[in-house]
């Protein structure tokens, strides 16, 4: 995350730039220079979610009433001494960011592949050094600071450039995070997150001007060097062999410092003696080894420039003035190549938009101010695939692939990247519809065009057209109402990030494949246009007329094929009803669970209500199970997957409803599995607890009846193999039914095999309503 090598520089060479400082007294020296101001500090949640989970247990699907209870603390503090928190998460995986993206999460398989391995030798947790986040963490950490009331956003692209912009235009004390990429924006002061006390207040400021004192820079070079030391958006390697000529060629090497310090020391030399020698006379490329790679660099460049903010680097030379569509372009040739770059100026934001020429692709890539936001965004189509690929979780391997969907299908595409020839190929793709899903629905827009629109504009044309609802949906993910839902009707995009799952378990699927015939149903109502016809989301989301409610019920357990459940779950009160909407469509998707399995998940959820955080924290186990780490985590992705379903239906259910801190506790549920697994009775299992013993058997009766009705008997587990030996699924359905042996369809197939696509969808399902 950040600039590569500049956070150990920062810590281990340069110290001085660290700063002790004390966040109460900051907001009074505010206060005194801002009469009537509120200190406001603008918070990077993303960076800081490890800092807040403070629970011991983290293993078993998180701990969180003992985490909102953390939160609550972290915000308490803050107000007390009269200071204003805004957090903003991350709304969006930038394209030119999406390559780190992929490392990150394949890195993180592979810790989690040695989280399993420790817990099969030594049945207990791993120690801190070994720490994952609970799935889930920040979508829930989201919904727990607004029902704290705080002032929570969801950015439109990475929150970084959004969080720097909002510090700088709002005068803010300063940004709380942990990402060097504050080190490089011309912001408000940067702190760190992870030196913050919360019973002194006192945490470092990362003095950005010192650094520069350091380097012999000034701020305006601090995204030149970023993007030379390498960053999310160019890799390290891109310029490995000329950091070690400026190495090479560096007569100041610190024999105190490390390699890195020292390669960071040279180039920033470099920067300073050698290209300020010719600023504002040669282009970059000109000066730097920038190769095809010219149009991403200065993307990269660019990515770090605030609203209103210029950079000294573009070469800008007047030559004449073109006027085009209410815009003033100047424009400045290169000899060499006969390129034009334009800088383009907007006579009524009086703005300037850089624009440069790729020297392949003849296309103009500029650094576009978005009309509503006020943010400078930089643009460019990425020079090797020249398209855009999202990303997804692949059940089978349980890893990182990248995924589309199909824009009439509404199908999910895998797509892999192949390691020769970067070309991005379709895995597994669908028979039936044979094609990658494409970006842009509409055949007389082409390629070239969306280059030179703004983010917003190009994502309304790829995938909604209704503007009505699109601004709907962008303004529930701006104000954290909603989840997925904008970025599925605006780019086609989902992403997840990973969950704690074994790999070398085949008894039980990934997360993402039992929960993909919902997000597909998702897909096919918020673009709509289906064969069977799908609800209008008009009504669902904008109307006020009677009986709408019961639509929107009616269509979120469409999406969760659970029509014919809803005279069971109408007599659940809240927030079991959701515990059981989940219980049921899991039960009837793997068939591997037992009934110990679902006697564990409800008196978890029954004895949650009468524990107080202190009990929880203090929970011990016998030992940890891998099994039921996997379940934990499988039940936390259904409620952030039911998040999602019920945005799009237009919130038929209380969000807070099914917030896990309402419904599940990791330890509490790992406790109840291991009791469960050994024959415990009910009324062991809830604890004697006479009313909770009488709720305990009607929520097992609804979640039993209502796989009946899908042909689904929920078993012991020691009745296990004599009873799944040969049973096959209900015919017709949609879906598979995932097992080690049959599937729901009643092909015998097993779930690893179940390539993406392999699902036949069902346009029928929606003619019900």
């Amino acid at each position: 995350m950040g600039v590569r090598g500049l956070q150990g520089f920062v810590r281990s060479s340069c110290p001085h730039i660290c700063m002790v400082v004390n966040f109460k007294e900051l907001a009074e020296h505010h206060r005194s220079r801002h009469p009537g101001g509120t200190p406001t500090i603008v918070v990077d949640a993303m960076c800081c979610l490890r800092y807040w989970y403070t629970p011991d247990s983290w293993i078993c699907g998180g701990q969180w009433r003992e985490y909102f209870s953390s939160l609550r603390e972290f915000v308490k503090t803050f107000t007390a001494v009269g200071i204003k928190l805004v957090f903003f998460f991350d709304g969006m995986v930038e394209q030119s960011k999406r390559d780190e993206w992929v490392k990150r999460r394949l890195k993180n398989n592979r810790e989690i592949a040695k989280i399993f391995h420790y817990i099969k030798s030594h049945r207990e947790q791993p120690g801190r050094n070994m720490f994952f986040i609970p799935s889930g963490l920040a979508i829930f950490t989201q919904f727990a600071l607004k029902a704290l009331g705080q002032e929570t956003l969801c950015s439109l692209q990475e929150a970084d450039y959004e969080v720097a912009s909002y510090g700088l235009q709002n005068n803010c004390l300063g940004i709380l995070g942990e990402d060097t990429d504050y080190l490089i924006y011309d912001t408000c002061p940067y702190f760190s997150i992870s030196e913050l006390s919360l019973d002194s207040l006192d945490t470092i400021m990362l003095c950005r001007e010192k650094l520069c004192q350091s380097l012999g820079l000034s701020l305006s070079d601090l995204p030149l060097l970023a993007c030379l030391l390498g960053n999310d958006i160019i890799p390290e390697g891109m310029f490995e062999s000329f950091r070690y000529k400026c190495l090479s060629s560096y007569t100041s090497v610190k024999e105190n410092f490390d390699k890195k310090g020292n390669i960071i020391l040279a180039v920033a030399d470099h920067i300073s003696k050698v290209l300020r020698l010719h600023q504002g006379e040669k282009k970059l490329e000109e000066m730097l080894p920038l190769g095809p790679n010219k149009a991403l660099f200065y993307k990269g460049v660019a990515s770090y420039l605030l609203p209103g903010q210029k950079s000294p680097w573009f070469f800008q030379k007047p030559k004449g003035v073109v006027t085009l569509d209410k815009q003033v372009l100047s424009m400045s040739s290169d000899p060499k190549s006969k390129q034009e770059v334009p800088v383009c100026t907007d006579p009524e934001s009086k703005q300037e938009v850089l624009l440069y020429t790729h020297p392949e692709s003849k296309q103009e890539v500029p650094v576009y101010t978005d009309p509503d936001s006020k943010q400078e965004v930089p643009m460019c189509t990425d020079p090797e695939s020249k398209q855009e690929v999202p990303m997804y979780t692949d059940p089978e391997p349980k890893q990182e692939f990248p995924l589309c969907i199909h824009p009439e299908s509404r199908q999910e595409v895998l797509l892999c990247t192949h390691p020769e020839s970067k070309w991005k190929l379709p895995v597994g793709m669908d028979p039936e519809f044979n094609v990658e899903a494409p970006r842009c629905t509409n055949p007389e827009i082409k390629q070239e065009d969306l280059v030179n629109m703004g983010p917003e504009v190009k994502q309304q044309i790829t995938m909604v057209s209704d503007p009505e609802i699109l601004k709907v949906a962008r303004a529930h993910h701006v104000q954290a109402e909603s989840y997925l839902v904008y970025n599925v009707m605006s780019s086609g995009e989902v992403e997840c990030s990973n969950s704690l799952e074994d790999a070398m378990d085949q008894a039980l699927p990934s997360q993402a494949f039992v929960y993909r015939p919902v997000r597909q149903r998702v897909y096919s109502l918020l673009l709509g246009d289906s064969e069977g016809g799908t609800p209008s989301l008009k009504l669902l989301w904008l109307s006020q007329e009677a009986g709408l409610q019961a639509q929107r019920v009616d269509t979120l357990l469409a999406c969760f094929d659970l029509s014919s459940s809803r005279e069971e779950l109408q007599v659940v009160e809240s927030p079991c009803q959701a515990l059981c909407c989940l219980l049921i469509y899991l039960f009837v998707q793997v068939d591997t669970l037992c009934l110990e399995d679902l006697h564990a998940f409800i008196a978890q959820a029954l004895c949650l209500e009468g524990k107080t955080t202190m009990e929880l924290a203090d929970l011990q186990l016998d030992h940890v199970d891998p099994r039921a780490v996997q379940l934990g985590t499988l039940l936390v992705r259904g409620l952030t997957t039911l998040v999602l379903v019920n945005s799009a239906c237009g919130f038929p259910w209380k969000t807070l409803d099914f917030m896990p801190w309402n419904l599940f506790d990791g330890k509490l549920f790992h406790q109840k599995y291991l009791q469960s697994e050994k024959g415990y009775t009910a009324e062991a299992l809830v604890e004697q607890h006479r009313s909770w013993l009488t709720r305990f058997h009607a929520l097992k009766s609804v979640v039993c009846k209502a796989c009946m009705k899908e042909n689904r008997p929920i078993v012991s587990r020691r009745h296990w193999r004599s009873h799944h030996s040969g049973r096959r699924g209900r015919q017709g359905s949609s879906d598979h039914r995932m097992s080690s042996g049959y599937s729901r369809s009643g092909q015998g197939q097993h779930w690893r095999d179940q390539g993406p696509g392999s699902r036949q969808y069902d346009p029928d399902q929606w003619r019900r309503y």
